[in-house]
């Protein structure tokens, strides 16, 4: 069996450009090390746009193909898409709508997003991504729901990117204090990702967000890091998995498939 037929497709989906380096960057670059089909939705910011522009570099860098944008504006940018309303004063029908046909579209056995906090910021465009993208996970599969939207399809597996409230004194005294930071139990977490090997393509994954460098959001703050800072900041990825269906509980947690390839091999399971 070839490594590409092995290693299940992964598509992430995030709110802005930057967040799937930030949040899902060494995963990313892990499974298209590995040959797999990757690819990434971003809720937020419309094709055209200079943010647009840097999500494609970083996307390149990272091997996770062209960017796929569900065209709303961000909350806080109205600029970003001046022609769409904020994301989350969009009808959730349509939001979910757009995400399922993308799902739809590229076919992927694992999803990864944001998890319910929206991240350690508790951004409202994050937390609405991880709502949408839980309803259209579930919306994909059934073919009576959004018939216009492609043929249906049941991703295997949803991961949330998240962090472990163990390690957030350390990541604070790497990024400083931040206005909020939200974590989980860590017996909640599902397995902690060692992703420094692709560390180096993360970071410059990040740092293609140039707009964020210069505006000294958390990619300026990476930038201005030393090595040492960005390891420690980058170099693990924390998932929780959450099961988007019941035929995934069918097929029983002590014989893992494909779409757990991802965070059982080289990772660290819970205990739990």
């Amino acid at each position: 069996m070839s490594m590409s037929m092995s290693v299940p497709s992964l598509l992430g989906v995030f709110a802005h450009p930057d967040d799937e380096s930030l949040s899902a960057g060494g995963v990313l670059a892990r499974h298209a090390a590995a040959g797999a089909r990757t690819g990434v939705v971003t809720a937020t910011w419309a094709a055209g746009t200079r943010r647009a522009a840097e999500l494609a570099e970083a996307l390149r860098v990272l091997g996770a193909g062209e960017p796929r944008m569900l065209g709303f504006a961000d909350a806080r940018v109205p600029q970003s898409a001046p022609d769409s309303v904020p994301f989350i004063e969009a009808p959730l029908d349509e939001a979910v709508r757009r995400l399922v046909a993308h799902l739809r579209d590229f076919r992927p056995e694992v999803v990864v997003t944001h998890d319910a906090y929206g991240g350690l910021p508790g951004h409202p465009d994050h937390v609405h991504t991880h709502r949408v993208t839980v309803l259209a996970v579930q919306a994909a599969g059934l073919d009576q729901l959004y018939p216009d939207a492609g043929e249906p399809w049941q991703p295997s597996a949803l991961y949330l990117a998240t962090h472990p409230r163990s390690v957030v004194p350390a990541l604070t005294e790497v990024i400083g204090v931040r206005k909020a930071v939200y974590s989980v139990p860590d017996e909640q977490i599902t397995a902690a990702v060692d992703v420094g090997p692709w560390l180096e393509q993360k970071v410059a994954a990040v740092l293609a967000h140039r707009s964020e460098v210069e505006r000294g959001a958390m990619p300026g703050v990476i930038a201005g890091l030393p090595a040492e800072g960005r390891e420690r900041l980058l170099s693990t990825e924390w998932y929780i998995r959450h099961s988007p269906a019941p035929v995934v509980a069918a097929q029983g947690v002590d014989s893992p498939g494909p779409a757990q390839w991802t965070f059982l091999a080289g990772a660290q399971p819970s205990t739990r």
